[in-house]
């Protein structure tokens, strides 16, 4: 019997009518003869109202009270769908995260998983009980409180559930019906993805894509497990297709470039005249790494004098005025002669794993960008990606350039 793990984000649950309807495709794969373990979100907006009652409610801010009050819009959820799937002739029962339990390490609001025991979910198959387990949630032992996996959680719970009770795949519903090539709203030409390896997805993941939430995509990958993506507003009766996350040897076709990928959480910083010596960048960087801001691009270009260089970095864009003020701060330091930065730009990247076999394939990219009149102010590659940083009044232009320029439009 197929063993399947079912996660619906907070758009699909957001109000009674839609749970119904996402019961109604928990009751497809169950007639179908499948064991399901379903994992929800919060209804949509609802994380957000409880963030702001822990805001209001007193000047001092707790994390381990912040976590139990935030954990409680999924068991709400899971709780509701429970009872929509009895009210339907299912056998049913929801499950918080640490009744399963879900363990995690003790870093409330973005605490990471330690495992996983799924022999209680394991017994209730057996009983033909479908599993509804709230997402974003679970506890650490060692202080028997409840903890959070930070926004996009549910996508992490969802995977690593589906790993812990050895599913055949995890199928990630929300309101698109699967990956595409890039941003519809941005490329009407953008079609949806058949299939797209593991590291593909993860590269578009981390530089862009909102689809799913990073860290789902690494624990799927280590852990082999297959994710399809598709849409939850689908007829139940009648879904369409989505998108496989899989091995990459399991695609028979390698595109080039899969998918275009844009950010606009940008921030560019540079520093002028900085000494050329050992310990320089050090200087730099540590005090970043120090207050947890990830540094992405660098580029350090030397004078002609071989004693100063210039040192261009970029930063998220949520996190440039911080970085601004430790950069003033440790000037003496650095022994940087000006402080420059610009937030009106915005990283487009090509990913494809392709690209591990065809030479010159950011070369055209390069050269299709200059002859529509687009700067490219700092480039970063690896083995199956490139990105580019630009004005951000170029952004739609130059991603629907190079969607067009790697045969990605819809035919």
């Amino acid at each position: 019997m197929p063993r399947l793990v079912m996660k619906f984000g907070g758009t699909s649950v957001a109000d009674v009518q839609r749970i119904r309807n996402v019961a109604a495709h928990v009751k497809r794969e169950i007639d179908g003869g499948a064991e399901v373990a379903v994992v929800v979100s919060a209804m949509a907006g609802k994380t957000n109202e409880l963030v702001a009652w822990c805001k209001e409610a007193g000047s001092h801010f707790d994390n381990a009270e912040y976590d139990a009050v935030v954990a409680s819009g999924e068991q709400v959820t899971a709780g509701l769908l429970a009872l929509v799937l009895k009210g339907m002739g299912l056998k049913a029962r929801s499950w918080a995260g640490w009744q399963i339990p879900l363990v995690t390490d003790d870093a409330h609001g973005s605490a990471r998983i330690a495992g996983i025991d799924g022999t209680w979910l394991g017994e209730g198959f057996a009983a033909g009980e479908i599993a509804v387990v709230a997402g974003f949630q679970g506890v650490h032992k060692a202080t028997n409180r409840v903890t959070t996996l930070g926004r996009g959680g549910s996508d992490t719970s969802a995977v690593a559930l589906a790993a812990a009770i050895s599913a055949d795949r995890c199928d990630i519903y929300t309101d698109v019906d699967g990956v595409y090539t890039s941003d519809p709203r941005v490329v009407p030409k953008a079609r949806r993805l058949a299939k797209v390896a593991f590291e593909e997805m993860l590269e578009m993941a981390s530089l862009g894509a909102k689809v799913l939430q990073v860290r789902s995509v690494e624990l799927a990958m280590v852990n082999k497990v297959k994710l399809y993506v598709r849409s939850s507003f689908d007829d139940p009766a009648h879904p369409k297709l989505g998108t496989l996350i899989c091995d990459e040897e399991e695609i028979m076709e390698q595109e080039v470039v899969t998918g275009i990928a844009f950010s606009r959480d940008e921030a560019q910083i540079t520093l002028r005249d900085v000494a050329d010596k050992p310990g320089v960048a050090a200087a730099i960087f540590m005090p970043l790494a120090d207050a947890n801001i990830n540094v992405d691009m660098i580029i350090q270009v030397v004078s002609d004098d071989t004693t100063t260089t210039d040192i261009t970095f970029t930063v998220p864009g949520t996190e440039y005025e911080r970085a601004m003020t430790l950069l003033k701060q440790h000037k003496e330091k650095i022994g940087y002669v000006k402080l420059q930065g610009a937030q009106d730009v915005v990283k487009i990247s090509a990913i494809g794993v392709g690209m591990r076999s065809h030479s010159g394939v950011a070369a055209r990219a390069f050269k299709a960008l200059a002859e529509k009149g687009v700067n490219i102010r700092a480039i970063t590659t690896s083995e199956i990606k490139f990105s580019m940083l630009i004005d951000d009044a170029y952004t739609e232009l130059a991603v629907r350039t190079l969607h067009t320029l790697y045969g990605l439009d819809a035919k």
